[in-house]
């Protein structure tokens, strides 16, 4: 897949303004804000819906690439002929359906993956996985393989940078962000959603059409915004990325999960200190 066969990466609408009635001690007064949009997006394969997903407008082929990729319908960028959104300029509602089209010789076929559903739909706060059991998705993702184990100094400038890099977050104070680095903490992509699932799966679009999944120099960490939750170490594990550091706590099943896929995962890294809940051997220091 090239790059001129991707869809515009990004569209404006990603904040609104808003008038708000601020009240504070002895004062009572109106004056725009900005917030955050929240948008349905409608993601096509070959014409057909597969998906529904509530989400920052902005980067939506690389968030139907980081969720196909998610759910086991593509294992690569060559698997992808192009993405592209429905309709035209203008048009009401343009913007919010992408469709994903097979590469030459190649089917996606989703039926593989999602049993017979043909379509989801999800809001902002959860992730769409398209699996009828946990235990089925245990048994797709794959361990993450060994690798040279990651210092804590260098996990928490990566939580560090994560923060400076939430441009919309600054302006509105209602986005999650999502950011994979690479040695030596260098940051490879980021992205803003609504949702953090969404943000994580614009961020591995990203590193999936720039082909630097599964590769030296490739990711090495991918940082959150908030809690870690199930789906986002599902993504990290289709992705292979052996590090995954949120700002607050881990759930559970997230726990879970990354254990039995050898993923390390890091929750309350924030100023000089980290837990980690899974695979410590993967952090030093």
């Amino acid at each position: 897949m090239a790059t001129a066969d991707i869809g515009a990466s990004a569209r404006p609408g990603s904040t609104a303004e808003v008038e708000v009635v601020r009240i504070g001690p002895g004062s009572v007064e109106r004056r725009p804000d900005a917030v955050a949009v929240e948008e349905p997006l409608e993601v096509r394969i070959d014409g057909e819906t597969v998906a529904v997903t509530m989400r920052t407008p902005g980067a939506d082929p690389d968030l139907a690439l980081g969720f196909l990729l998610a759910e086991g319908l593509i294992a690569s960028a060559r698997d992808v002929g192009s993405v592209a959104h429905c309709g035209r300029p203008g048009d009401e509602g343009y913007g919010n359906v992408i469709d994903v089209r097979s590469a030459a010789g190649h089917r996606i076929d989703p039926d593989r993956i999602l049993e017979g559903r043909r379509w989801s739909t999800t809001t902002s706060a959860c992730g769409v996985c398209g699996r009828r059991s946990i235990d089925g998705l245990l048994e797709r993702c794959e361990p993450v393989p060994e690798g040279p184990a990651m210092g804590a100094p260098e996990i928490l400038r990566c939580m560090a940078e994560l923060a400076r890099a939430q441009p919309v977050f600054a302006r509105t104070g209602g986005l999650h962000a999502a950011s994979a680095f690479g040695p030596g903490a260098a940051r490879l992509a980021s992205a803003e959603d609504v949702g953090r699932h969404n943000a994580v799966d614009k961020v591995v679009g990203a590193l999936l059409r720039q082909e630097l999944l599964r590769r030296d120099g490739g990711p090495r960490l991918l940082a959150v915004s908030g809690r870690t939750s199930f789906e986002i170490v599902q993504k990290a594990a289709a992705a292979r990325i052996p590090v995954v550091a949120g700002v607050s706590a881990p759930s559970s099943l997230a726990i879970a999960l990354a254990t039995a896929t050898g993923i390390a995962l890091v929750g309350f890294a924030r100023d000089d200190r980290l837990n980690v809940y899974a695979n410590a051997v993967r952090v030093t220091g």
